[in-house]
């Protein structure tokens, strides 16, 4: 393993192509981000110092339909695909443990699906302010426009929603910058869009 600095927008999987490493964030965060035919994308996971990419490749695949890149920039650990895939030859503990984050990687990508479907734009924006608070210390800096790519919205639907999280003295928002006020407030404004599974399976914060 080697020691890397993630810039933003660094893409560290490409879709359908052959994976040749797989990082370990220590600060930042990486979108797992599924593109359908015409351009259109959704983020379909997050990841920060809790998780690696490259699930695909514990599950015993080269490749992946989705790609994966930094939306926030930190630094991190960089391991070559065949040096992991003989460690886990060699380590019973090390293929469960992995197997068991790739697991909670697609629940959250299922919880992610089940959000996106049923619940309203100002709860799925709550649910994802806070999976990014999380991974990140302080204030979270995005842009509108990066927003609605992550959420599958508009872009004025994302900034109505934000307004509205502002107005409610949830979040305190200026270009490019938000800052969560009031995280308990929050959580409770997503009605169980966010919670129980995150902290099951990531033992993030819930307060």
């Amino acid at each position: 393993m080697h020691h890397v600095e993630l810039a933003i927008k660094a893409r560290l999987e490409d879709s359908y192509q052959p994976i040749e490493h797989v990082y370990f964030p220590e600060t930042g965060i990486a979108s797992v981000v599924a593109t359908m035919t015409g351009g259109r994308q959704s983020e379909v996971g997050i990841l920060g110092q809790e998780g690696m990419t490259g699930v695909a490749v514990i599950l015993g695949q080269d490749k992946s339909p989705n790609e994966t890149y930094i939306q926030v920039a930190g630094n991190g650990w960089c391991l070559p695909v065949e040096n992991l895939r003989a460690a886990i030859a060699q380590s019973q503990t090390l293929r469960d443990s992995l197997l068991r984050y790739a697991h909670a990687f697609l629940v959250q990508s299922s919880r992610t699906a089940l959000v996106n479907g049923h619940s309203k734009i100002e709860e799925r924006l709550a649910r994802w302010l806070l999976m990014v608070h999380d991974r990140t210390e302080g204030k979270i800096y995005l842009t509108h426009e990066f927003l609605a790519t992550m959420l599958g919205a508009r872009r004025p639907g994302v900034t109505t929603a934000l307004q509205m999280l502002e107005y409610r003295g949830l979040v305190h928002a200026k270009r490019g910058e938000i800052t969560i006020v009031d995280r308990a407030g929050m959580i409770k404004l997503t009605h169980g869009a966010y919670g129980e599974e995150e902290q099951r399976h990531f033992g993030t914060a819930s307060s």
